[in-house]
């Protein structure tokens, strides 16, 4: 697989249709997050491999209306969807970040689920340390018990384009050795249902949507309970959390 072409030629959109559009607000909601529990308030933020932009858009409806915000994608089926939510004071771009020219210094820097998909996410983090002041990442702690046990990190390989796979402490070290301060960081995990009830139009809808949940909150429940009490054991045993970091 050659990682640029994936992204660049339609397969990751084919493996990937709706482009994790769903899971645009609990990943907007973990950065707010984020930036409450430490008091930020950027007046510039910059997501690199934004995607769709929909974690930008949300998080611009939050943020007061003289801030402003950037995304960069190499993707153009991603781009193409994004450019739909410009605005003034959003807006989307076609193109690596890393080789773009006069690029202001940013307040904030987003990399959202996407480190892991640099060949080289050492020289990704050199690189782009002077380009703002604060980073906030969430990364799949893909390595568990359960993944291992499955043999799963090849499918993830194949169907999101994971070349790299974390643990909390591996991540953290990461960051540190490439010379960052890790300042906080938490445990993030999807909705059982990222998609609104607002889209379900039908009686009969609700109902598939109930018993679905059910199905999927019977198979959380073991790692729920162990959650509760011993946190970094359930994430390493079970996994599906991810990490959220906030580093300068």
């Amino acid at each position: 697989m050659v990682v640029a072409d994936f992204y660049t030629n339609g397969e990751y959109l084919q493996k990937n249709p709706d482009w994790h559009e769903d899971a645009a607000r609990w990943k907007a909601e973990s950065i707010l997050e984020m930036m409450q529990r430490n008091a930020l308030l950027p007046k510039t933020t910059c997501e690199i491999g934004c995607g769709s932009g929909g974690i930008l858009q949300i998080i611009q409806q939050s943020l007061p209306s003289d801030c402003t915000f950037d995304g960069y994608d190499i993707a153009p089926q991603a781009i193409d969807i994004a450019k739909t939510r410009e605005n003034s004071r959003l807006h989307f771009h076609l193109g690596d970040f890393f080789a773009a020219k006069e690029l202001p210094h940013f307040d904030l820097i987003l990399f959202i689920d996407v480190l892991e998909h640099f060949e080289n996410c050492f020289q990704i983090l050199r690189d782009v340390h002077p380009k703002s002041t604060y980073k906030i990442l969430q990364l799949p702690l893909d390595i568990s018990v359960r993944s291992v046990f499955k043999n799963e990190l090849i499918d993830y390989r194949h169907t999101t384009g994971h070349l790299h796979f974390f643990t909390k402490d591996i991540a953290l070290e990461i960051l540190r050795d490439a010379g960052y301060e890790v300042l906080d960081y938490y445990y993030s995990l999807q909705p059982l249902d990222p998609e609104p009830w607002s889209k379900v139009k039908s009686p009969t809808k609700a109902l598939y949507k109930l018993i679905r949940l059910a199905k999927r909150a019977l198979v959380r429940l073991p790692s729920q309970l162990c959650y509760a009490f011993k946190p970094d054991f359930a994430v390493r045993v079970f996994g599906g959390w991810r990490l959220v970091v906030l580093i300068k």
